[in-house]
């Protein structure tokens, strides 16, 4: 059912060589590429990797040094050993990020087989599940639904809580469409409110559809759909106030009745119960040959540190949302009160920061859980020893108890105790935002010779010329500025600097200009090179988590479930319960 299942012995030694590796070429991992100019980064490379990289075209650079795929490497120059050695360790930490059955396809957007035939609706998705839905999240809900049902049959468990729901795009499907009983949790009030409107226009819809069918609606029943409940998981409570959360939706917002009996006719070809305890035909056709289970957008920061990292790479994915939680009254509730409470499985699409690791935990130390499917992000918002309050981290809205400081184990990054005593283990902040950029996207950007690549020398040369004439202001926020690429860099200038308080008029030595702009293939080569990092720090990321799982006695399975090409942040970390 899973891949990359690891034993203990096996995810101590790699993440010692993970640790090993990173914290060599720290250097790399911890650079801005829009200090470029102004640190100088190009001869902070070995001398014996500068010439044989400065010239190299942009097709050359995803060829030689980013995919790992390709098998026909031809080389301008003999490269040192040193290099050659960089790239395959760099290649061999990270985890494979395509699952089986696609690997070898061409790369692109779009490329997975679900849409071939139309770029904006998934062939495999039941139409009835698209509405409202994104090509990106079309493609992950139907993967992780169908994976979140086998855990649930393998776990004999029936119940599921979606937390980081937001509009319910996931929890419909696993409701209506798989039949599981389903409980929301997301802080956004607005969007649980939109989640329960999208509910009751499905099963307007569906009501439509069966009416036409001739079929009838004795009996009001609700039992199937999905409840929300407006909360914020609060990563220092108890999953005692975790579970008293969840209780809240046992009768509030059940949303509305689903009167349909079972009702046999043919829907899109094939013949299917279409509504049997409001279970409806999940799919479009009754196989599904782009799977693979039987082997998880950088987010934009409203930091100004986060927003230079916009700037860095804007391909990365905005995933989830991050408000504050519902009072807190929950975490003082006696834990014997929830001892009756049934047992569920947990799941989270793209949980942001430290909230995937808080369900972690909650999966480890509540009864009721019986197993997990945990897709991350936003790795720069898990909290560190070394960083506790990084930026984009919502704090709740009252004050911490007194005297309730959090202790390691309690951080985000390292959650292990082993990982935890790795000598070199820390990542820094900016480390685990390179884990969240989309390396496939780049690729693709270089072998197309994309004029989207100035970008990143475009904000290197303006941030040299900021600091010229204020220091002070070092990677100071400009957020993105639309369409840069089809700019001169002067007019790109003109826009940039009234951002920082500056002139637009300042005046710019075009010699120096020039001079900058013919750098432009150093720059991508040393964003290249940290961008080779990223899925090492990924790796060690989720390798830190199967750790944790396995020193509490849960062994865990890593799955490259979605493309790649579509949702970089494609990991699930499945695991399960055995009760003897």
């Amino acid at each position: 059912m899973f891949t990359w299942s690891l034993s203990a012995e096996q995810q101590r030694d790699l993440a010692q060589r993970h640790s090993s590796f990173l914290s060599r070429y720290k250097h790399l991992s911890d650079s801005y590429i829009i200090e470029f100019f102004s640190e100088d980064h190009w001869q902070t490379l070995p001398d014996s990797w500068q010439p044989v990289l400065q010239d190299l075209s942009y097709p050359q650079i995803a060829d030689l040094l980013l995919d790992a795929a390709h098998g026909d490497r031809r080389y301008p120059s003999v490269w040192p050993l040193s290099l050659l050695a960089f790239r395959a360790t760099a290649h061999s930490l990270s985890f494979p990020r395509e699952c089986r059955q696609e690997r070898g396809r061409a790369a692109g957007p779009l490329n997975a087989q679900e849409f071939v035939e139309n770029q904006s609706q998934s062939s495999l998705l039941g139409h009835i599940f698209r509405k409202h839905v994104k090509p990106k999240k079309q493609h992950e809900i139907r993967k992780l639904g169908q994976l979140v049902k086998q855990l649930c049959d393998q776990t004999d468990c029936n119940r599921v809580v979606d937390v980081g729901s937001g509009q319910g795009h996931l929890t419909r499907f696993l409701s209506f469409g798989l039949g599981l009983s389903v409980t929301a949790i997301e802080a956004d009030h607005a969007l649980v409110a939109m989640a329960s409107k999208f509910d009751g226009q499905l099963l307007w819809t569906l009501e439509k559809e069966m009416q036409k069918k001739n079929c009838s609606f004795p009996h009001p029943a609700s039992q199937s759909s999905p409840r929300h409940v407006a909360g914020w998981v609060n990563p220092k409570a108890s999953w005692v106030a975790f579970v008293k959360q969840l209780s809240f939706a046992d009768g509030v917002n059940e949303g509305p009745p689903t009167p349909l009996e079972p009702c046999k006719k043919r829907l899109r070809g094939s013949e299917q119960t279409c509504c049997s305890t409001t279970q409806i035909s999940p799919f479009h056709g009754s196989t599904d040959s782009g799977s693979c289970s039987q082997d998880v957008e950088m987010t934009s920061q409203q930091q100004q540190q986060s927003t230079n990292e916009s700037e860095e790479e804007s391909s990365a994915k905005s995933c989830c949302s991050c408000v504050p939680r519902v009072g807190q009254e929950a975490s003082s509730i006696n834990e014997d009160s929830q001892r009756s409470y049934p047992d569920f499985v947990l799941t989270g699409l793209h949980a942001c920061g430290d909230l995937s690791t808080t369900l972690l935990r909650h999966f480890v130390n509540c009864p009721h859980v019986r197993g997990i499917t945990s897709v991350a992000c936003c790795y720069m918002k898990i909290t560190t020893e070394e960083n506790p309050t990084p930026p984009g981290l919502v704090e709740p809205p009252t004050p911490p108890t007194p005297g309730h400081d959090p202790l390691p184990s309690e951080f985000g990054y390292p959650m292990s105790s082993w990982v935890r005593g790795v000598p070199g283990h820390q990542l820094s902040y900016k480390a685990r935002e390179g884990a969240c950029h989309a390396i496939e996207d780049y690729i693709r950007r270089l072998k197309e010779e994309s004029e989207l690549l100035r970008t990143h020398c475009y904000r290197a040369m303006l941030e040299a010329f900021i600091r010229d004439t204020r220091p002070d202001l070092r990677r100071a926020g400009i957020q993105t500025i639309k369409k840069s690429h089809l700019l001169t860099f002067t007019e790109y200038a003109r826009l940039g600097l009234p951002r920082v308080g500056l002139p637009p008029g300042m005046p710019l030595d075009p010699e120096r200009v020039e001079a900058m702009l013919k750098l432009q293939g150093r720059v991508v080569v040393y964003f290249s090179l940290s961008l080779l990092l990223a899925p090492v720090v990924e790796t060690l990321v989720l390798l830190d988590r199967m750790i944790y799982l396995q020193e509490n006695g849960v062994d865990s399975q890593l799955v490259p479930l979605f493309d790649p090409n579509m949702s970089p942040r494609n990991f699930v970390l499945v695991a399960h319960k055995t009760h003897g």
